[in-house]
Formats: structure tokens, C-alpha cells, sequence
């Protein structure tokens, strides 16, 4: 499976409880635009209105400018495929106060384009602190350790 999109401001930002695995709607010249990593995930969401879950504000950058169907938006909302059962137990978890769905990584699955995506709930300011602590602290231990082989 190899990686178009990766969204690493969700991890630092929230804190992961379930993930997910969706398929996308899209159409042929967003698949070849996707396959040349031409997506951002940067500031996308996904919201479920009417017992269909959707995913807003991903950029995927036309394939070909001049070739592109005119009045193609980038940031259009894409449909995600997912079962019934699924849709209805994340608008239940998504009522809760507090949780959200966050798109994680867009990625290749047996030649189907899918998103992961994380019901996940915000980091406070003081838990994004101590996780630079800890990064800071391993990335000195290792260099001590170097330093003394």
C-alpha cells in the first residue's frame, strides 16, 4: 500500500481513538491527479449528513489544468463509501461533546483509492507541550549515545 496524502498535523493535533477505512468517490481525472500526488489533506474533515458520510476540503489539484472540466472545484465534497451500520454508530460517537472525524492518509488498496480517517478528540496545550518534551528529550539521548560509540 503506498502513501498519496498523509495528514500529520491530525496526530499532533488529536488524540486518535478509532480509525476507520473508507472508500472515495471520485472521478477518472481526480484518480490520476490523486495517483500523481496531487492531494492535500491539509484542513479537510469529514462530516455525515443525511446518513452519508463525506469528506470537505481536501485539494486534489487537477491532473492536466488545461484538460480539466470547467468549473471543477478542487475542494469539493467527496462522497465516502461505507456501510450503514458504520454511518450510524459514528453519528452516535460523533454527538458526543468533544469528538470529531479526522482524515488521516489517502492510500492505494488492491488498485481502489481509500482514506483512512480517526474518530478523534483535541489535544489540549499542555499535552502538545510534553510531547515536544519527549521528542526533544529521545532526540538528545540518541545523540549522547552516538557521541559516546
Amino acid at each position: 500500500m503506498s502513501d498519496y496524502a498523509y495528514n500529520r498535523q491530525a496526530i499532533y493535533e488529536y488524540e486518535i481513538l478509532e480509525k476507520y477505512e473508507a472508500g472515495l468517490v471520485l472521478a477518472g481525472f481526480e484518480v490520476k491527479s490523486i495517483r500523481t500526488g496531487h492531494i492535500s489533506l491539509q484542513g479537510a474533515y469529514v462530516v455525515i449528513r443525511s446518513n452519508e458520510a463525506y469528506l470537505l476540503n481536501a485539494t486534489i489539484s487537477p491532473y492536466q489544468p488545461k484538460n480539466t472540466p470547467a468549473g471543477y472545484e478542487p475542494t469539493r465534497s467527496r462522497k465516502l463509501l461505507l456501510h450503514q451500520t458504520e454511518i450510524a454508530s459514528l453519528v452516535g460517537l460523533t454527538k458526543q461533546k468533544g469528538l470529531t472525524l479526522v482524515p488521516l492518509r489517502v492510500y492505494n488498496k488492491l488498485s481502489k483509492i481509500k482514506l483512512a480517517f480517526a474518530l478523534a478528540r483535541g489535544k489540549k496545550q499542555y499535552d502538545k507541550r510534553e510531547i515536544i518534551k519527549k521528542r526533544e528529550f529521545l532526540r538528545q539521548k540518541e545523540r549522547i549515545i552516538k557521541g559516546l560509540e
